[in-house]
């Protein structure tokens, strides 16, 4: 079948989309696929020679990259949390990984405007499949009691996979979560031990499959979001790197588990095809933040494609994220773009391919443009901004070709500065030279951020949240231990 975009005006951050069309426009499925702690240079399309990823090179090649995409944070909890609610670190309510929430990550609130729920008043069914990580079950079985961050209360119709983020370490555990049911695993061995059957990540593979084919005859949108590549190192099998000769085991496994996850997705590339719907199908592949770089795998591998840093810092190699899209006679074949993008651009993104007003507001400006080769229509950021609460409390804007990084809050403002053009391994501090632009940054990370807190169960804050999130003191945020 045909479908087609109907082209609206792009949007202005922080207001609604208004819809002008004077009918509605017929609505293709998109696929989201989110690797974890993959690095901007892991993929071949992005310079990437020693793991194969031979199924994402055919997707860049047959649909666009992007080389100035960002991730919506720098670790996972918070930058889902950009992903699905179109708001930058300094507007999100989850702004790092739980500070002790018990059952997975501090949940989103009620009545948040997701991706999906938007999707859903557009008339899309709705499912997540992998890690979800922005709320769930208060308690466990046999009786679970689903908190205002479940999948199934932000939009989504169907959910499988783990709904605890630190339980998705682990690829043999002894249970997923489908919706509110409690799934048990064939893995009697636990983590490590021996005669473990289910692989999660291959269990949401054949779940997507599954999902994908039977819906295939309305409007769907699924959010696939793989735990590949972040540790631990687990995999059924080496495949092609058993035999190779490199000094560390480990290494062998972390580029089985990308090349395996490459493989499924070209799964689901030919599945769209023999059910005739990959022309109707947008298909985007992305990051959740840069790579974990554990083990030596950084520095082995070049994960980073020499960029700067890794997970949980604000350089270069942090936040960048190796986007492609791909959708047959829409997105321009063989096409690269330079467009200063990050994961709250896809609500508003989803909002005008959908016609469907956003019911609050976003940071985001939709990418729609772009996409579809409509380039001189694009809008531009002023800026991007991102904060994070854990380890080193830091934050960063990039501005242009401009970078503005503050490794630590506990030390001041004090702002590095990197010319991305001339120096795009953020080697040279030029603050002293531009002080006009350091101030311009500054202006930016003060304007971008609002105070917010972090809630447990009973709504008492965790920690004095006015202190935390006061950009000019001295403060730090400690991660506190569970109680018991």
């Amino acid at each position: 079948m045909n479908r087609k975009i109907i082209s609206f005006a792009c949007l202005a951050a922080l207001s609604a989309i208004p819809v002008h069309a004077e009918d509605a426009p017929l609505k293709p499925n998109v696929i989201y696929i989110l690797a974890d702690d993959l690095g901007y240079g892991e993929v071949g399309y992005n310079g990437q020679e020693m793991i194969q990823t031979p199924e994402l090179d055919v997707l860049a090649e047959g649909g666009m990259t992007f080389s100035a995409h960002y991730s919506g944070n720098a670790v996972c909890a918070p930058t889902r949390c950009s992903l699905m609610t179109g708001l930058h670190p300094g507007h999100a309510y989850i702004r790092a990984n739980s500070p002790g929430y018990p059952n997975g990550q501090t949940p989103l609130p009620e009545n948040t405007e997701t991706v999906a729920t938007l999707l859903k008043r557009a008339g899309y069914t709705t499912a997540v499949i992998g890690k979800w990580g922005l709320g769930g079950v208060q308690e466990d079985v046999p009786n679970p009691v689903l908190n205002s961050g479940h999948p199934n209360k932000q939009g989504f119709d169907h959910f499988f996979g783990y709904l605890d983020q630190r339980k998705a370490h682990n690829y043999y555990p002894d249970h997923l979560w489908r919706n509110n049911e409690f799934v048990k695993l064939n893995n009697p061995g636990g983590a490590w031990g021996k005669g473990n059957q289910d692989y999660s990540h291959d269990l949401m593979t054949e779940e997507a499959l599954n999902w994908i084919t039977a819906n295939r005859d309305q409007a769907m949108f699924l959010y696939l979001a793989y735990c590949i590549p972040h540790t631990h190192w687990q995999v059924p099998e080496l495949g092609e790197y058993a035999e190779k000769d490199w000094p560390e085991e480990r290494f062998k496994v972390q580029a089985a588990m990308v090349s395996r996850m490459d493989r499924d997705i070209g799964r689901i590339k030919r599945l769209l095809e023999e059910l005739g719907i990959e022309e109707d199908t947008l298909l985007i592949f992305n990051s959740d933040n840069g790579a974990h770089g554990q083990g030596g795998t950084r520095e082995f591998f070049d994960t980073t494609g020499g960029l700067k840093g890794k997970k949980r810092l604000m350089t270069e190699g942090g936040v960048r994220s190796p986007m492609l899209a791909y959708w047959p006679g829409k997105v321009p074949a063989g096409t690269h773009s330079e467009h200063i993008s990050a994961f709250w651009d896809f609500l508003p993104t989803m909002a005008e391919l959908a016609g469907e007003p956003i019911n609050g507001r976003t940071d985001g400006l939709s990418m729609l443009p772009t996409l579809i080769g409509e380039y001189e229509q694009q809008k531009e950021h002023r800026y991007l901004y991102w904060e994070l609460y854990e380890g080193r409390p830091n934050c960063g804007v990039r501005m242009g070709k401009w970078k503005g990084l503050v490794q630590d809050r506990r030390k001041g403002m004090e702002i590095e500065l990197y010319d991305l053009d001339a120096d795009e391994a953020e080697e040279r501090n030029v603050a002293h030279q531009y002080p006009e632009v350091v101030d311009q940054i500054r202006k930016a990370m003060l304007e971008a951020h609002e105070p917010s807190a972090f809630w447990d169960k009973n709504n008492k804050p965790l920690y004095n949240a006015q202190a935390a999130c006061d950009l000019n003191a001295v403060t730090y945020v400690p991660r506190l231990k569970k109680k018991k």
